[in-house]
C-alpha cells in the first residue's frame, strides 16, 4: 500500500520485522508513505502520528517593506497565519514597540478589548472579522494622523509568536498660486505661491514653459501645531518671460511632486500702478478713516439724542403739579384764544366783503 503526505523536508524511518512481516516507513520531501504490513491498527496509528508531525508549526507573516499611508487616509497593516489557522477565538495583540508597547488594538474572545487601548486609536483601529477564520489578522488604521508613523507589533501571546510592521506617514498638497502685486519697476507681475499640510519638509520651486528654474525670492517655511509644513515663496514675472509659469512643491524622500501652473494674459503687465502695494494700502487707509468718521458721526448724534430725552424727562420730574396743571390750562386757553381770532378775522373778512358788494351796486 502506498500513500501521499504533504508536509516538510523530514525524513522518518521505522522498521519492525518479526515472521516475515515488516512495516518501512520512509518520509522524504514530499513525506512519501510505504506500508507494507497486514497490522491495519498499527499502520492507521504510525499514519496519525506522521501527519501531526509532518504538520508545518504556524508563523505570523508580516511584510517586508515598510507601509506607505498619507495623512487622512485608511491604511492596512498586514499580518497573517502560514499555514492557515483559525484565529477567531485567539488572544491577539497590536501594539507600538517603538513606544513601550503603547496598546493600539487587543482581540479576546472573539471580541474587541477596549479596555487597555490607547486613547489616541480610539475608534480608529479594527480587524477583518470574517478573515479571522482564514488566518488573517491584520489591521485596519483609519484616518492616519502625523503622530501614527513607528513600528507596530502583531503578536499571538499563546503562541509566543509576532511579526514586525513599520508604518510611514507623509502629507501632500497641491501649491496655489496668486497675484500679489504689480512692479511698477520692472514692469512685470510678482506672484505668490503657497502650499499647506506637508511633511516631511518640501521644496518649492518656479519654473518657465521650458522647465527651466527661475530666480525668486527665498522660501518661507512654517511647522504648525499639527507639524505640517506651510510652504509659500515669490517670484517677479517679467513681460519677457513666457507666459506659463509652474509652481512645484516636491519631497524627494517620499518622491512626491505637486505643481499648478499658471497662465499670464499680456493685458496683466499693462495694468497701471493704482494695483502697486503702495498705492493699495493707501486706498486701504482711505477707506478704513472714512469708515471711522460715520461711525464717530453716528456715535456723536446717537449722544445728542440720548442727552435731549435724558434733560427733558429731569426737567418734567421737577415740575410740581400745580404747576403742571396750569401749564396744561394755559396751554388750553392758547389753543382756544387763538381760535377765536380766526373766527372773529373770517367774520370781519366777510363783513368787509358785503360792504363791498353794497357800495358797487
Amino acid at each position: 500500500m502506498q500513500d501521499e503526505l504533504k508536509s516538510a523536508s523530514v525524513i522518518y524511518t521505522l522498521a519492525v520485522t518479526g515472521n516475515d512481516q515488516h512495516i518501512m516507513l520512509q518520509l522524504q520531501n514530499s513525506c512519501l508513505l510505504f506500508l507494507r504490513s497486514p497490522l491495519r491498527p498499527l499502520r492507521s496509528l504510525v499514519i496519525y502520528l506522521l501527519l501531526h508531525s509532518c504538520r508545518a508549526e504556524p508563523e505570523l507573516i508580516g511584510p517586508t517593506q515598510p507601509i506607505m499611508a498619507r495623512v487622512g487616509d485608511d491604511v492596512t497593516l498586514p499580518c497573517h497565519f502560514e499555514p492557515v489557522m483559525d484565529a477567531v477565538m485567539m488572544t491577539l495583540d497590536w501594539s507600538r514597540s517603538d513606544l513601550n508597547d503603547v496598546i493600539v488594538y487587543v482581540w479576546r474572545s472573539g471580541q474587541q478589548y477596549i479596555k487597555d487601548n490607547d486613547p489616541s486609536y480610539t475608534g480608529r483601529t479594527s480587524l477583518f472579522t470574517d478573515e479571522l477564520k482564514h488566518g488573517n489578522i491584520s489591521l485596519k488604521l483609519s484616518e492616519v494622523k502625523l503622530s501614527d508613523k513607528g513600528t507596530y507589533k502583531c503578536f499571538i501571546p499563546k503562541l509566543n509568536k509576532q511579526t514586525l510592521v513599520e508604518l510611514v506617514v507623509d502629507a501632500a498638497a497641491s501649491p496655489v498660486i496668486s497675484l500679489f502685486a504689480i512692479d511698477i519697476n520692472k514692469g512685470g507681475v510678482v506672484l505668490k505661491c503657497e502650499s499647506k499640510g506637508w511633511y516631511p519638509e518640501p521644496e518649492l520651486l518656479w519654473l518657465d514653459a521650458e522647465g527651466k528654474i527661475l530666480s525668486a525670492g527665498p522660501t518661507e517655511t512654517v511647522r504648525g501645531p499639527d507639524d505640517l509644513y506651510t510652504v509659500s515663496s515669490r517670484v517677479t514675472v517679467e513681460k519677457r518671460h513666457s507666459n506659463n509659469i509652474t509652481c512645484r512643491v516636491q519631497q524627494r524622500n517620499i518622491n512626491q511632486i505637486r505643481e499648478t501652473q499658471l497662465c499670464i494674459l499680456d493685458n496683466v503687465f499693462n495694468v497701471q500702478s493704482f494695483t502697486s502695494p503702495r498705492t493699495a494700502g493707501f486706498a486701504v487707509s482711505v477707506v478704513v478713516c472714512i469708515t471711522l468718521l460715520i461711525l464717530l458721526c453716528f456715535v456723536w448724534k446717537w449722544k445728542v439724542n440720548k442727552t435731549s430725552k435724558t434733560e427733558m424727562k429731569n426737567h418734567s420730574k421737577t415740575m410740581k403739579p400745580e404747576d403742571q396743571f396750569s401749564t396744561e390750562e394755559q396751554t388750553e386757553r392758547e389753543q382756544l384764544m387763538t381760535n377765536e381770532t380766526v373766527k372773529i378775522k373770517i367774520l370781519n373778512k366777510g363783513q368787509e366783503e358785503m360792504k363791498s358788494k353794497h357800495v358797487s351796486k
